[in-house]
């Protein structure tokens, strides 16, 4: 696999939890690095990473984690952002990471937030962050498809979550294939980076979308239950300028929520732009980790 983007990690692993629920994750990186806790996008379990070239020579250890229900993680039903946070806590603990940074991609994004507001971990990069459709500041300016759905979920987040769990791997990936822009295209068809993705997200759906998937698409179009006010590190937002899908305003509306937060806008590229600029957006992090 060609490791301009992704390759395979260094080690992989579950750790058990209190409550008895495994959480799965991956490595990339030396063991003594910074850590750095990764919440991959929709439906990805822990193999695809980022960065792979980088985070030797930047001293970074990067911890991709399969949320409940994803890949290698025990279910949790009716979990919410709050205790995803909580899991992130306990697997910093007996993982060793004492109190990491974190990148957050995509749907992943608010799960990342939540850890931020809950004071979990000391410095966050949201990467083609999905934006809070729900909120009234957002939803006006959704496409009308995505609109009426987003409404569909607010009426009955329950309904919404049992008609998510028909999803698949493949369509999830044909779905994020149609929806992105040539600039994205170029990185997704590269061999290496498409065999990954594929198998990602295989691993991702292995246990079913009701396992997890189901969740946290209704847990991310819905009103987040997130303090964004009580966000106190230091925080990046990362868009692509071609990216259409995650954000109605390529975060311009989010970034204003999150105290202090700098919005990052990169040319040339769209929701792909984690692969292509993972050492700026590894460099920034770091960067931002003193100010914590």
């Amino acid at each position: 696999m060609g490791e301009r983007w992704v390759a395979e990690p260094e080690r992989v692993g579950t750790e058990a939890l209190p409550d008895g629920r495994l959480l799965g994750w991956a490595e990339w990186g030396p063991l003594d690095g910074v850590p750095v806790v990764f919440s991959p996008g929709a439906g990805t379990g822990r193999r695809l990473g980022f960065g792979p070239d980088v985070v030797g020579p930047l001293g970074v250890r990067l911890v991709a984690v399969d949320r409940p229900g994803l890949g290698a993680s025990t279910p949790a039903p009716g979990r919410g952002f709050g205790d995803f946070a909580h899991d992130i806590a306990r697997l910093a603990e007996r993982r060793g990471l004492g109190r990491p940074a974190m990148v957050g991609n995509s749907q992943g994004a608010p799960f990342a937030l939540a850890c931020a507001a809950a004071g979990v971990v000391s410095a966050l990069a949201l990467v083609s962050a999905a934006d809070e459709a729900a909120h009234p500041a957002v939803r006006p300016g959704l496409p009308e498809e995505f609109g009426r759905l987003v409404d569909a979920v607010l009426a009955d987040p329950e309904g919404a979550e049992a008609g998510f769990t028909g999803f698949t791997a493949e369509a999830m990936r044909d779905m994020v294939m149609a929806g992105s822009p040539e600039s994205d295209l170029a990185v997704y068809a590269e061999p290496g980076f498409a065999a990954a993705y594929r198998a990602a997200l295989q691993e991702g759906f292995s246990q079913g979308a009701a396992a997890g998937y189901a969740r946290d698409t209704v847990l991310a179009m819905a009103r987040w239950e997130i303090a964004l006010d009580a966000v106190a590190v230091p925080v990046d937002v990362w868009y692509g300028e071609d990216d259409r899908s995650h954000s109605p305003d390529l975060g311009a509306t989010l970034a204003d929520r999150i105290p202090g937060a700098v919005r990052h806008l990169v040319p040339g590229v769209g929701g792909a732009v984690l692969w292509t600029h993972a050492e700026a957006v590894l460099r920034r992090l770091l960067d931002r980790l003193g100010e914590g």
